[in-house]
């Protein structure tokens, strides 16, 4: 079951989404046309006057890395997206930039005075890497607007205490000094260990919580010394030191070492961003309501309505739920690519100028990056072709296909599909 099909009549006024069978007739018969891709919207070749539409519910539940979509119309699930972030690519490439500009500044200006003082970071203000986040979400929020009947979101805030993690007995006054209250040791772990066995790595079983190294024997409380557990395995451990369980396993044990001390970055990005996505929501003055969910709410009505754990899914239970039928198994996922650097002199790796990069992006009307149909029907590569174009100056490009990669397509045999927008699509 694929996601339901957008629509729009003539004036660009939102319709009911329909079925895909329903989508296929109509171009068939040359009802409609395609707009859009991603997400794929049909546009009908007729007016429809005074139409009649049931609204949709945007529903999000953000996530550090992977934030899911879902639209719900009365208990009923039409359309699903995951969106994978790239807040860790932008801090890389920051880094890069960093060490790029100090080393030409030693060399070019090393007597300059330090100026890494004289700025101030206005009201809210966050990270690029945090606030891409909010950024993309307020992006497909916008276009679910412009191609949906939507008339109230409803957004997953959650709440993570990281001063809880690390010392579980905090309680009243010992919170003027820590952070934000409320986080559960347990979901939090689920989310570390992947929710499965740490130690045999089963998944779907009860689990209980573990400690890596005995508490019976000096263990602490702190969420580093936490993970989850089968029955079986929590019992065969027992007290023992996790060296001497895991001594014939070298590499389980390294890892399991390595992961216990994985920081909290993903819950405190989750923090940071929480209250950035409901301002960013309540600007629009669009929807008639606006609600907000817990996680454990949201686990909740997954829980009870015996649904699979998966980032869209989540989406759809997100808030007060009864029942839901879900129409669609199969969402659209999206992952964040960036519209490329502005880097007008690419460096080697010791930070010195290497080549620049040519001033024109479009080439004969394509850009690196968009999506293109190519039909050749002469010559040594007769076939159809669909995926990226990499364009060049001489109108010979390349397109990055599921068979490979394809040299020398021209562009006359290139038909545009969808404009490059920073982001890549598959299901």
């Amino acid at each position: 079951m694929q996601n339901h099909v957008f629509v729009v009549d003539q004036r660009r006024q939102r319709l009911d989404p329909i079925h895909p069978k329903r989508a296929r007739r109509l171009l068939e018969k040359g009802k409609a046309a395609v707009l859009r891709m991603y997400p794929f919207t049909i546009i009908l070749k007729q007016v429809i006057t005074n139409p009649t539409v049931q609204s949709c519910q945007i529903k999000i539940d953000p996530g550090s890395k992977v934030t899911g979509f879902a639209l719900v119309r009365g208990g009923e699930v039409i359309w699903g997206m995951e969106l994978e972030h790239r807040g860790e690519q932008i801090k890389a490439k920051l880094l890069d930039r960093r060490s790029v500009r100090r080393n030409r500044r030693n060399r070019k200006t090393r007597y300059r005075k330090p100026r890494f003082l004289n700025r101030k970071r206005p009201e809210g203000w966050l990270p690029p890497s945090l606030e891409h986040r909010v950024k993309t979400i307020e992006t497909w929020v916008i276009r679910l607007m412009r191609f949906a009947p939507t008339d109230q979101i409803i957004v997953e805030r959650v709440k993570f205490d990281m001063q809880k993690m690390q010392n579980p007995d905090i309680s009243k006054e010992e919170y003027q000094q820590g952070t934000l209250h409320g986080y559960e040791v347990r979901e939090y772990l689920l989310e570390k260990w992947d929710r499965k066995c740490t130690y045999c790595g089963v998944k779907d079983v009860p689990l209980q919580i573990e400690h890596i190294h005995p508490k019976s024997k000096g263990g602490s409380n702190r969420v580093s010394n936490l993970c989850l557990a089968c029955d079986k395995c929590n019992k065969k451990k027992g007290n023992k030191p996790v060296e001497d369980f895991l001594k014939n396993k070298p590499t389980l044990l390294a890892k399991i070492k390595a992961q216990a001390k994985k920081p909290l970055k993903d819950a405190a990005a989750v923090n940071a961003t929480r209250d950035a996505i409901i301002k960013m929501v309540k600007f629009f003055d669009w929807f008639h309501e606006i609600k907000t969910g817990t996680g454990g709410q949201t686990k909740y009505n997954r829980t009870r309505l015996n649904l699979p754990k998966e980032h869209w899914i989540d989406a759809a239970c997100v808030g007060d739920v009864d029942n839901l039928i879900l129409l669609t198994k199969q969402p659209l996922k999206v992952r964040c690519t960036g519209h490329g650097t502005r880097q007008m002199c690419r460096t080697d790796k010791h930070g010195f100028p290497k080549r620049h990069v040519p001033r024109d992006k479009f080439v004969k009307g394509f850009q690196t990056g968009d999506i293109v149909k190519a039909v050749v029907t002469k010559g040594k590569k007769i076939g159809t072709y669909f995926g990226r174009v990499a364009v060049r100056k001489s109108g010979s490009f390349n397109i990055s296909s599921k068979a490979g990669l394809i040299q020398g397509i021209n562009y006359k045999y290139c038909n545009l599909i969808h404009r490059r927008d920073g982001y890549s699509y598959s299901f």
